[in-house]
């Protein structure tokens, strides 16, 4: 597996947003591809990029603004998640989107901790709580950044009521750097809970389990996260006490009386066993960073997201492929692990494709991921809408060339 976090010979990181400009502005006028990132901690994920150089956002790194009573903080494109994390905790608030830590999923695990505010958000990456909540996308209220040729730009603002100007934060979030070198993110953020509790149910198959999560998403009480483990995964998650068989867990995190209330309630319903706050913040955190996935070092990794009801026909299907998986997102998003090879990957494709789904490489040899599709092919009406944002945002295309579809 590649994606060493340290920085490559022939590369730079700039120390500021002029400095990243001229950068940019120099491989334009060279038409010289740049492997833009901020720690490369994601450098497994997707397609490889062919680039000469490097760029990096790592030491543009600090927090611009934080006005807790606003809601909002601004921080530069290289500061580490938990830096902002730390920060937020501070003030009693925390990051909505949960993202994942997906360092050690990846091969990095001396990076831990490193992965930038700017990584997880053009990668749009989620933890459990975009069931509940939605995706980083949803939370990103504005973004500077420089386009292909060196121009500084901005999109959005920093206030909850902005509707001035072309939204290209929709457009950034999610484009794993290939339209433009994030430089500051402004992200709304909440409250931080006081009280965080779990329902666990054991002795569920994939179905029974998925059952339970969507009653517990549609009873009243306020769910903030839904996952199902099959045994393998419960295994690597001692908060859950060696409980038998697959396990369904069930999230409700708020004031401490609301969260006792509401699980005792849940509990009378469902059934199942209660796990303090403790124990639930440490097993979501597993949960969150796919650690519970039962994945060899050399096993490939995908993540297939689509609609919660589907969770149980894919997990059949990628089992039968001799795979292994466990479910979050009530269902809707299947973490899987197995041989790196193309059979194992067309049977992930097919299982998302049955059922409407998409799916993401997150980790395989440079071979698998030089060879296959990384993520679903565009329909041709969209595709060519994505080649001309990308011809007026990276008109020489420097900027991750191939990273999510060869050519572009």
């Amino acid at each position: 597996m590649s994606g060493s976090a340290a920085l490559a010979p022939g590369s730079e990181a700039p120390r500021t947003e002029e400095e990243i400009a001229a950068a940019v502005a120099a491989a334009h006028a060279a038409r010289e591809p740049l492997l833009v990132e901020g720690r490369g901690t994601k450098r497994g994920m997707l397609r490889p990029v062919q680039a000469a150089r490097t760029l990096s956002t790592r030491n543009l790194s600090g927090i611009t603004l934080h006005a807790p009573q606003e809601l909002i903080i601004s921080a530069l494109a290289g500061t580490p998640v938990a830096e902002v994390e730390a920060k937020l905790a501070e003030a009693g608030q925390y990051l909505i989107a949960e993202p994942p830590d997906v360092s050690g999923l990846l091969g990095n695990g001396h990076s831990a901790g490193q992965a930038t505010l700017g990584g997880v958000v053009a990668a749009n990456l989620s933890g459990p709580r975009r069931v509940a909540w939605g995706a980083m996308r949803d939370h990103v209220m504005g973004v500077r950044f420089i386009n292909g040729t060196g121009e500084v730009l901005r999109s959005g603002g920093r206030v909850l009521k902005n509707v001035t100007g072309l939204d290209l934060c929709k457009l950034l979030v999610g484009s794993h750097g290939t339209l433009g070198v994030l430089t500051e993110i402004t992200l709304k953020v909440l409250p931080a809970t006081e009280r965080v509790g779990t329902l666990a149910l054991a002795g569920l198959n994939v179905r029974q389990g998925v059952a339970v999560l969507s009653a517990a998403l549609g009873s009243p009480f306020g769910v903030s996260a839904a996952a199902w483990l099959p045994e393998a995964a419960v295994a690597r998650a001692p908060e859950l006490g060696g409980m038998q068989g697959g396990v369904a867990l069930i999230r409700i995190e708020d004031f401490a009386p609301s969260v006792a209330y509401r699980l005792g309630k849940l509990r009378a319903e469902l059934g199942g066993e209660l796990l303090d706050d403790p124990a639930s913040r440490a097993l979501w955190r597993r949960v969150r960073d796919a650690e519970v996935l039962p994945a060899a070092p050399d096993d490939a990794v995908w993540r297939v997201s689509v609609q919660p009801s589907a969770g149980p026909a894919v997990a059949a299907a990628i089992e039968a492929a001799g795979a292994k998986l466990f479910l979050d997102w009530g269902g809707g998003l299947a973490w899987i692990a197995g041989p790196p090879n193309a059979a194992t990957h067309g049977a992930v494709q097919a299982a998302a494709r049955a059922h409407g789904g998409i799916w993401t490489v997150m980790r395989a040899p440079d071979s698998l991921r030089a060879a296959v599709d990384v993520v679903p092919p565009e329909a041709a009406a969209l595709a060519r809408i994505t080649r001309r944002v990308k011809g007026a945002l990276d008109p020489a295309g420097i900027f991750n060339p191939g990273r999510l579809y060869a050519g572009l």
